[in-house]
């Protein structure tokens, strides 16, 4: 917390904002602005709603402080940005950026909101270090409805390749060091996001997908990326590990095409290259465009390639550890808001665990503190539950005399419309 309490004016959204976090850490079950207003002693959830919508403070200087407070940590000249997106799947259609739209998370199109993350791999850790709402152009065309949700009139539509490409570029303005961007194959079959890293001479290996037409001869032929991989003789492909998983090394099939060409700019003077991944058990396939201002080896390249994953835990951990998916709000700020004090929950776990692993380097026999056993290492030691009977139970009552005038006024709202002539 003490990387960005300056950014509050007053003690109360400061000290707010210091219980969000740690009951983020709880282990509650749910964990909306109720459930952490109970957790933290409060009698009734008003401080806890009003950090997220009235308070004022600056969620993206909160963000900056907590960005710099990770890359001093885990900074590195070969770290690498990692952008992916991850969806909530919501009902109605009041709450910022919903609609139906397909989401990974449920593997189809379902009435969600999408965010876009960028995380940071570096030097014995990782986490996440900014996000962007994606707003479809049925909200951007919609000025009424953006004002309703508190979204500012300058933001306009921006596509999820796009957004990705800010946050890589604030990342970069500010100093971030990284070697290296990954991303999966819907932002790496973009072609003006695979422009936009060669722009800032930053090394990448992005996904692209098996149709995706690869440049060769200097940009006289285009042939499928799949189509390349089934001509390939067998003495093209290395066995190689993309890193170590939970169940030891993840070993591939390697092959490299290095005689890739640019796209239909100019040439930039970097070296362009096709990567592509084999399962040694299912013969399945993954295409990578790679992209480097200097010579690069392919053991580089299947690195960066098998970082990219670490986005994926980041996400897993950032919803099964710390509520990310669990917030209740609609507007704007508030999502933006809830969001970056979640990612600082999330940082403490992943500063931690690597703090844990770089001051015992001693082989004891145990696996290295994971981001779930920290958080369950800081309730058993750190965070005090309340046993108290009469908090308990005033918050029972509570619930459900609120829950009582949420019914009549919903009853009386769906009555007084049937009544209409």
């Amino acid at each position: 917390m003490g990387c960005f309490a300056g950014r509050f004016g007053r003690v109360e959204p400061r000290r707010a904002a210091g219980e969000f976090v740690t009951a983020l850490l709880s282990d509650l079950e749910v964990k909306t602005c109720w459930q952490l207003a109970e957790q933290a002693g409060h009698v009734r959830p008003d401080a806890m709603q009003r950090l997220l919508y009235r308070a004022v403070w600056d969620a993206d200087a909160v963000r900056d402080d907590l960005r710099q407070l990770i890359v001093d940590r885990f900074g590195g000249p070969d770290a690498v940005l990692v952008v992916d997106e991850t969806g909530d799947l919501k009902k109605g259609t009041h709450t910022v950026g919903v609609q139906r739209q397909y989401t990974g998370t449920a593997g189809r199109i379902e009435n969600s909101q999408v965010g876009v993350f960028l995380g940071y791999a570096g030097v014995g850790g990782h986490t996440l270090i900014d996000r962007r709402v994606y707003l479809p152009a049925s909200w951007t065309d919609d000025r009424d409805r953006c004002r309703a949700a508190g979204v500012p009139d300058d933001i306009e539509f921006a596509t999820k390749s796009e957004l990705a490409a800010e946050m890589i570029t604030a990342a970069l303005d500010v100093g971030v060091p990284a070697g290296w961007a990954a991303a999966d194959e819907a932002y790496g079959n973009s072609a003006a996001f695979r422009a936009h890293l060669r722009e800032h001479q930053l090394g990448h290996v992005l996904a692209v997908s098996r149709s995706h037409l690869v440049p060769l001869d200097g940009g006289k032929t285009r042939i499928r990326a799949d189509r390349i991989a089934a001509d390939l003789p067998v003495s093209a492909w290395q066995r190689r590990s993309a890193g170590a998983g939970s169940k030891g090394p993840r070993f591939y099939e390697w092959a490299w095409l290095d005689d890739v060409c640019t796209d239909a700019d100019p040439d930039d003077g970097g070296r362009h290259s096709l990567l592509i991944r084999r399962n040694t058990t299912t013969g399945e396939l993954a295409f990578y465009r790679c992209w480097t201002p200097r010579p690069a080896t392919l053991a580089q390249l299947v690195r960066v390639a098998g970082i990219r994953w670490s986005i994926e835990e980041s996400f897993q951990a950032a919803k099964g550890q710390v509520g990310l998916d669990q917030h209740q709000v609609r507007r704007w700020d508030s999502w933006h808001r809830f969001t970056t004090l979640a990612l600082a929950a999330l940082a403490v776990l992943a500063i931690c665990a690597a703090d844990a692993t770089h001051d015992d380097p001693t082989d004891t026999g145990l696996i290295k503190l994971t981001v779930n056993e920290v958080r369950r290492l800081i309730n058993a030691c750190i965070i005090r539950p309340i046993s108290d009977l009469a908090h308990r139970l005033h918050w029972s009552s509570w619930r459900r005399r609120h829950q009582a005038r949420a019914r009549r006024a919903h009853y009386t709202r769906r009555l007084n419309l049937e009544l209409q002539p």
